[in-house]
C-alpha cells in the first residue's frame, strides 16, 4: 500500500471505512453484472442475477 493511502485510511473513522468498503463491493458487483451481460447477451435477467449471486457468494471470477 502506498504511504499516502495508508495515511488516509488511518485517518478515517470506522464508519468511513465501512462506507468505502461497501462502495467498493457494490461497484465491483455492478461492473461484474455489466461484464456478464456483455459476454452473455442471450441470458435472461434471472440468469444474470443468479450467476452474479453465485459469483459473489463463492468469490468466483
Amino acid at each position: 500500500m502506498h504511504p499516502e493511502q495508508r495515511r488516509i485510511f488511518k485517518s478515517m473513522t470506522p464508519d468511513q471505512k465501512l462506507e468505502t468498503a461497501l462502495r467498493l463491493y457494490y461497484s465491483a458487483k455492478e461492473l461484474k453484472e455489466v461484464a456478464l451481460r456483455a459476454q452473455n447477451p442471450e441470458w435472461s435477467e434471472d440468469k444474470i442475477k443468479d450467476q452474479l449471486r453465485q459469483i459473489f457468494l463463492y468469490a468466483r471470477t
